[in-house]
């Protein structure tokens, strides 16, 4: 599906990255056998051929970008694909395995522990997995968060509910400390599963690492239910997010039907990025106006949103108005910082509700508002089997990296294909939706709302 990611195309003025940022860390020989030989040799002669050994993902896929490598196709940016390796670095009957959870909730973080479970339980034979609780805390022996073993039947169907088995917090620890848990406890493969905050403690996680001469390999499965990790398609939970958000966009317009000037105002999730709200408006013809990050709405006089709605509302008695959280943050007084250093959000819906309530008595249009702010519920619900299924695959391909001995990446998708990203190039800058790409096109001809500028 495409997301109107603005890094998947040529850019105009020569390539965004270079074949040595999407170089792949790795912390030793691969001298191990894998235990999935069987499975590996029986792909068939095509997939062999095409196998992550011997083949990489190309960056860009433009005619431009081919004809510009004519002759130094070598050089041309490609991601190291993910899949498994017939040679591995660490010895499955001795490897001890780490899985933590961190930042907010989002649909598909069980589906995500379950897989890494079960494939390094059922395809590799690993049989000490550590569940650490509560994110990072759970790294740090002093917040006395106990470690949970973790095996096959444990997670069987932990799938079925939301949430995730091992809790999660917000917030950094020392990496020090981290890491001397991590030796202390014999891990050998630490999954981070968390956003862009959860990648930079895996990083540093990883560079001490690397510093000590620590056996350690740190594979991130990234999680951001707002979609904004660059170099990756689509985040794992994002589908079930607009979906579920699409429910609540369906309940807005029945009730903006049933009163007299009715207004559904729905807030979605989106801090910096607005794809759930751009998806769901997209998916549901009923909304009439969609507000994201990317793109700056004047409020007032002629073709400010004010205005405009009251027009509408003259002609057609009913509105429905889809917000990203992070949209009209100008318009707000900032609220503080959370424990990872976010800037805490004024809240938009409650604002537009009182505001556009204001203006229309004002006009002398009593109207009737129902907000919806369904961001708790959408966080906290079992994945589609969509999801499911991406889950699993990201899991899995985080397994065969991390055995194979890679490190300080997270396993994505490009083109297509599940791809080795390193975490600095993934974390360098934030996934947005393009103002002049052509998702923000398709939700402009959806919902018939003004163009405005950026």
């Amino acid at each position: 599906m495409n997301t109107g990611n603005p890094m998947t195309q040529q850019p105009p003025d020569g390539p965004l990255v270079t074949p040595a940022e999407l170089a792949v860390r790795t912390i030793g020989a691969c001298r191990f056998d894998s235990p999935i030989l069987d499975v590996i040799d029986s792909c068939g002669g095509a997939q062999r051929r095409l196998s992550p050994e011997v083949d990489k993902l190309l960056f860009y896929d433009t005619p431009r970008a081919a004809r510009d490598a004519f002759g130094k196709l070598n050089e041309m940016p490609a991601f190291e694909l993910a899949g498994p390796r017939r040679k591995i670095h660490f010895n499955p009957e001795t490897a001890r395995a780490g899985i933590v959870t961190c930042g907010g909730l989002c649909p598909g973080l069980n589906d995500v522990i379950r897989a890494l479970v079960m494939v390094l339980t059922h395809r590799y034979g690993v049989t000490r997995i550590d569940g650490f609780k509560f994110g990072y805390e759970g790294l740090n022996p002093a917040c006395g968060h106990p470690v949970v073993p973790l095996d096959a039947e444990m997670v069987a169907t932990i799938h079925e509910t939301g949430g995730t088995l091992l809790g999660s917090s917000r917030g950094p620890q020392d990496p020090a400390v981290m890491l001397d848990y991590l030796v202390s406890r014999n891990v050998n493969m630490l999954f981070t599963i968390g956003g862009d905050g959860t990648q930079r403690g895996a990083t540093a996680i990883a560079d001490l690492a690397t510093e000590r001469g620590v056996d350690l390999s740190v594979i991130g499965i990234p999680k951001t239910i707002d979609n904004d990790i660059t170099y990756v398609e689509q985040s794992f939970g994002f589908q079930t997010a607009f979906t579920k958000a699409v429910e609540a966009i369906q309940v807005a317009h029945v009730e903006a039907k049933a009163a007299a000037n009715g207004i559904g105002l729905v807030k979605l999730m989106g801090r910096h990025s607005g794809f759930i709200a751009a998806f769901a408006s997209i998916a549901n013809a009923d909304v009439n106006y969609c507000l994201i990050p990317e793109v700056d709405f004047p409020l007032e006089g002629p073709g400010g949103l004010l205005e405009h709605l009251h027009q509408r509302m003259l002609k057609r008695k009913h509105a429905v108005i889809v917000v990203a959280e992070g949209a009209g943050q100008k318009y707000i007084e900032a609220a503080g910082q959370d424990k990872s250093g976010n800037k805490k959000l004024g809240d938009v819906g409650l604002f537009l509700k009182d505001r556009i309530g204001a203006f229309l008595r004002e006009k002398s249009l009593e109207n009737t508002i129902k907000y919806i702010d369904p961001s708790y519920i959408i966080r906290g619900v079992p994945a589609t089997p969509h999801d499911s299924v991406y889950c699993f695959r990201l899991a899995a391909n985080a397994v065969h990296a991390a055995m194979a001995g890679k490190t300080d990446m997270i396993v994505g998708k490009w083109h297509g294909r599940y791809v080795h990203v390193p975490i600095d190039l993934a974390i360098a800058r934030r996934q947005c939706i393009d103002p002049n790409g052509d998702l923000w096109m398709a939700v402009l001809e959806s919902t018939g709302q003004p163009r405005w500028e950026r």
